[in-house]
């Protein structure tokens, strides 16, 4: 299992200029080669009078995908520095297409190799990245007496109540990454003496964005 990994929650642009000619970096959060492509289409079609649109891409937890085209640009000058930068960040199921319009001055392969990289830099910095965490949801019962212990508890280890439901008992249910899992259930059952129900009811993985807590619907195999 994945615990962790980072990835593009919200597609971003950017534009940069290399003696004159621009490069226009487009991202895109995908979830398979499928939405890849299609993407790159789309871009192609919008960009249909560029010179070059150059991209890259990387699908799965294990970036078990990895594809890049030149596009005409000489070998490795475009499409491999893109995704040197994907990879470098660390970043999953994204594509990226750097679109160029020539302004008429030769690069060289070295000064190639740094505008897309840089472009795709900067694209990336227009975007929303997140990092996805693998969690348990968890439920935890108990009596009004316990409630101020759980809201120290999780306060105190930063865990995300997802809910909290009052009723003659109250009810609250958690998102606790794998890592604390083990120590909650030991810090709750101590604080209230075990006169606590502790139930685990899903896995999934979650990001916050700003104060928002996101979940996701990833495929997310224990073991």
């Amino acid at each position: 299992m994945i615990e962790s990994y980072k990835a593009v929650y919200a597609a971003g642009q950017e534009e940069i200029v290399e003696k004159k000619s621009r490069f226009i970096a487009s991202v895109q959060p995908i979830e398979s080669e499928e939405e890849a492509i299609k993407y790159i289409e789309q871009l192609r079609k919008n960009y249909w009078d560029a010179t070059h649109n150059c991209y890259a891409y990387v699908v799965g937890k294990r970036n078990e995908v990895q594809r890049c085209s030149d596009d005409g640009e000489p070998s490795g000058t475009a499409g491999k520095p893109i995704l040197d930068v994907l990879l470098g960040q660390g970043i999953h199921n994204a594509v990226v297409v750097v679109t160029r319009y020539f302004g008429g001055t030769l690069l060289g392969t070295g000064g190639l190799v740094r505008a897309y990289s840089n472009a795709t830099v900067e694209g990336l910095k227009q975007c929303v990245i997140v990092e996805k965490k693998a969690g348990k949801k968890v439920r935890i019962v108990t009596d009004y007496n316990g409630v101020g212990k759980l809201q120290y508890i999780t306060c105190q280890m930063q865990i995300t109540v997802l809910n909290t439901i009052y009723t003659d008992i109250v009810t609250m249910e958690l998102l606790v990454t794998f890592d604390l899992l083990h120590l909650l259930q030991q810090e709750v059952i101590e604080a209230t003496s075990g006169k606590c129900e502790i139930e685990e009811y899903g896995s999934t993985y979650f990001a916050q964005v700003k104060d928002e807590i996101i979940l996701f619907d990833d495929e997310l195999v224990e073991g």
